[in-house]
């Protein structure tokens, strides 16, 4: 073969290589994209639980545990306050108008007879000072009773009586004759309370 021959065959053969790279590596190419991806191994550990999800998720207000003696707030409507009387609620039977006075436990209110100690029995510290004496015949020992006035209307019971409280009189009691004076006599009209849970009245009279 002449010399001019093989220097025309040279570029030629080069070319030739170089699109038989080109087509082998396209082939390639396409062969690994039209591959599909080999499957993902899981292990047991890897799965989470609901367990490990929840134990994952930030404490919320709801989630947090209660304190010794702490309740969970519930939203309800709002009631009227009921009275309470000896940890039991109450319920108002009716009002009646009574003459009422005041009086101390000593002997300017008491006499010979001032000792502490109640017509039925309860010392005149019972629910901290504050009682009421009645006619018995018309507000039994034990009836609940709120007179305006005294003690911010709190309840007060009915456990002393005295000789010049009858029919619908009432006597207030304070700690001080002072404070007995100073109010005087009120016409008024007291409301008569009962306990409102169906249950007995339960007063025991000490003597």
């Amino acid at each position: 073969m002449s010399s001019r021959a093989r220097l025309n065959q040279g570029p030629l053969l080069h070319v030739f290589g170089m699109l038989f790279c080109v087509i082998a590596v396209l082939t390639l190419v396409s062969f690994l994209v039209a591959a599909p991806a080999p499957p993902m191994l899981v292990t047991v550990d890897a799965i989470a639980t609901n367990d490990d999800v929840e134990a994952e998720l930030p404490a919320t207000e709801e989630s947090l545990p209660l304190e010794f003696g702490e309740t969970i707030p519930v939203e309800t409507s709002v009631e009227p306050d009921v009275p309470m009387f000896n940890g039991r609620p109450l319920r108002a039977v009716g009002t009646i108008t009574m003459r009422v006075t005041a009086y101390s436990p000593d002997e300017r209110s008491c006499g010979l007879d001032a000792d502490g100690i109640t017509a039925s029995g309860y010392s005149v510290w019972t629910n901290g000072m504050r009682l009421v004496a009645a006619d018995t015949k018309v507000l039994p020992f034990g009836t609940l009773l709120s007179v305006p006035g005294y003690h911010d209307g709190a309840i007060a019971p009915v456990l002393d009586r005295g000789g010049r409280i009858k029919g619908n009189r009432l006597d207030v009691l304070y700690a001080t004759h002072e404070r007995a004076r100073e109010w005087g006599v009120q016409t008024l009209d007291v409301t008569v309370w009962e306990y409102a849970d169906g249950k007995p009245n339960g007063f025991r009279q000490q003597h």
